[in-house]
């Protein structure tokens, strides 16, 4: 009897706990915020907790502070609730998670939301190596530093709501100050690379400086070289030929053409001076003819 009262006892335990299992635990909500986790101090920020099955009480924690921070109840359901915080400042850095209740009970947590507050400290300084003019390909190095003694640095990326990089900081004796570098690519031209890098200290990962000046990078195409070399083949890609200086030879053409003219006019000279003598020896033998003549009769 007792063993038949031992079976019945477990059976009902677990045909409790998969009824249990069944009815399930409401599903965990979404926590998220519309203008990006990376605040800027003073800003106001609205954190917002959606859920599809709808509830009436929703509650907002920090995780370390107060549990929970913030509760917002509805006389009707709803499938989301906002809670507003008017300026962010530093006290407000940190991981939070919501969670609600329905007729089944309390909700599973949220995955973390982090909230970062930045424009604590002074802005570091970016750099880049080789050049902020690159071709398409190539890799790039980020230089972030400071003399704040930051523990890291994070570098973003305009366009991107998370963090592209987050590395430790070294000191660097030569320079006096904490730098990190960041390697990037390769990078194409059909993206736009903006860069802006923050530090921040290891005892507050969400309380960090103010952004560095962008640092924008410009990509052009890379060049084929096989479209470089000359193609004789092919009037388009033929090299073009440079303009050459005739002045030279056009001197030797005028002096030999100065020449030929010249000898060209002593040679007429010649051939008319020797007509004329011509005509002047036969002039006078005609003449001694006549005289001749004259003497014999």
């Amino acid at each position: 009897m007792t063993f038949i009262f031992i079976v019945l006892l477990y059976l009902g335990l677990n045909l409790g706990q998969e009824t249990s299992a069944l009815a399930g635990t409401p599903p965990k909500p979404t926590l998220s915020v519309q203008s990006g986790s990376v605040i800027a101090r003073g800003k106001p920020v609205t954190i917002s907790c959606e859920v599809t099955t709808g509830a009436r009480e929703y509650r907002l924690y920090k995780e370390g502070g107060p549990h929970p921070w913030r509760t917002q109840n509805t006389l009707e359901a709803t499938n989301k609730a906002e809670f507003l915080i008017p300026s962010i400042e530093q006290q407000y850095g940190g991981r939070y998670r919501c969670y609600y209740k329905t007729t089944a009970g309390w909700s599973e947590h949220s995955d973390p939301l982090e909230l970062v507050v930045t424009g604590l400290y002074s802005k570091p300084s970016l750099s880049v190596q080789p050049s902020s003019v690159v071709t398409s390909g190539e890799n790039i190095t980020c230089q972030c530093g400071s003399q704040l003694g930051f523990s890291r640095f994070v570098l973003t990326k305009e366009g991107e709501q998370k963090p592209s990089l987050i590395l430790d900081s070294v000191f660097i004796n030569s320079t006096g100050q904490f730098q990190s570098l960041f390697p990037v690519g390769p990078v194409t031209p059909s993206q736009k690379w903006t860069f802006r890098c923050y530090g921040y200290h290891a005892i507050s990962p969400q309380v960090w400086s103010e952004p560095s000046d962008p640092l924008e990078i410009h990509v052009s195409e890379a060049v084929d070289p096989l479209r470089l070399s000359p193609n004789m083949s092919d009037p388009k890609t033929a090299p073009v030929s440079q303009p050459q200086d005739y002045t030279k030879e056009n001197l030797i053409r005028i002096g030999v053409s100065v020449l030929v003219l010249v000898l060209l006019g002593i040679l007429l000279y010649e051939d008319q001076h020797s007509q004329r003598r011509i005509q002047y020896t036969a002039s006078r033998e005609k003449s001694v003819s006549v005289k001749v003549a004259e003497t014999t009769e």
